[in-house]
């Protein structure tokens, strides 16, 4: 049995020019193409369709999906591993689920009594659920700085991949400690901790003052970014950005 690909389209929510560009670049060519200039899919497209949005939703890129789907020999071998992927992932979203509802909690308690958040005492647990994946994801306005960032991380052990998180988790806290001590964003002590973050960013790589006041715009734009911050104090977003923006325009200009 064929599909057309109008068909094809509305049961899997992909757009036909969509489609339509999975196989103008090989990723899905269609079984056939009727005589009308009209594609038609069948069994065996519509499972590797399945497949390519499986890997989508998980975060893969179209060229990778490629190379995935041309080094496969068997898809019901590959279905299965799809499915550990899958199972990976829920497990990480409930972690990453369970740890917005402590601070919420958290949050809520320490405005009520007036006492500090108890999850700064572990700072690493802010971020729990969170993978490099998610960081290279919200890197992805920055694609020299993701690039940088994926060849820093290429050669270290997951050990030290997740300790250099608790270190920037660290570091916002601190901040957000700065913050609610009252000190301006241009504060000295802000913008020592400023230019802590300025020398470990030209680490990885050295980036412009336009591309410095770009990421320092994202702290506020980027939704993910926000949220990181945000779930660690109301305000912290809009403050790293005020430090960059203070820290770019007294020391880079």
């Amino acid at each position: 049995m064929a599909w057309p690909i109008a068909e094809v389209a509305r049961m899997s929510g992909v757009t036909a020019r969509t489609l339509r560009h999975y196989d103008e670049i090989g990723l899905l060519p269609p079984a056939r193409i009727g005589s009308n200039g009209h594609r038609y899919y069948e069994e065996r497209q519509l499972l590797q369709l399945q497949q390519i949005l499986v890997l989508r939703a998980l975060g893969v890129g179209l060229s990778e999906i490629a190379r995935i789907l041309g080094d496969q020999v068997d898809e019901l071998e590959a279905l299965r591993g799809h499915h550990l992927r899958l199972v990976a992932e829920r497990n990480r979203l409930d972690s990453l689920a369970a740890t917005v509802s402590r601070t919420i909690a958290d949050l809520e308690r320490s405005r009520r009594d007036g006492t500090p958040m108890t999850s700064i005492n572990r700072p690493e647990n802010l971020f729990e659920g969170i993978q490099p994946a998610d960081i290279d994801e919200s890197l992805r306005d920055f694609p020299e700085q993701a690039e940088a960032a994926r060849r820093a991380t290429a050669a270290m052990t997951p050990a030290e991949i997740e300790a250099g998180q608790r270190e920037r988790t660290a570091r916002m806290v601190r901040l957000a400690e700065l913050l609610a001590a009252g000190h301006p964003a241009d504060a000295e002590p802000t913008q020592h901790m400023i230019d802590e973050e300025y020398q470990l960013l030209g680490e990885i790589r050295t980036v412009s003052v336009e591309e410095y006041l770009a990421i320092a715009r994202s702290c506020t734009e980027n939704a993910q970014w926000n949220a990181a911050y945000e779930a660690i104090a109301p305000g912290l977003a809009a403050y790293q950005r005020a430090a960059m923006e203070a820290y770019a325009a007294a020391r880079l200009a």
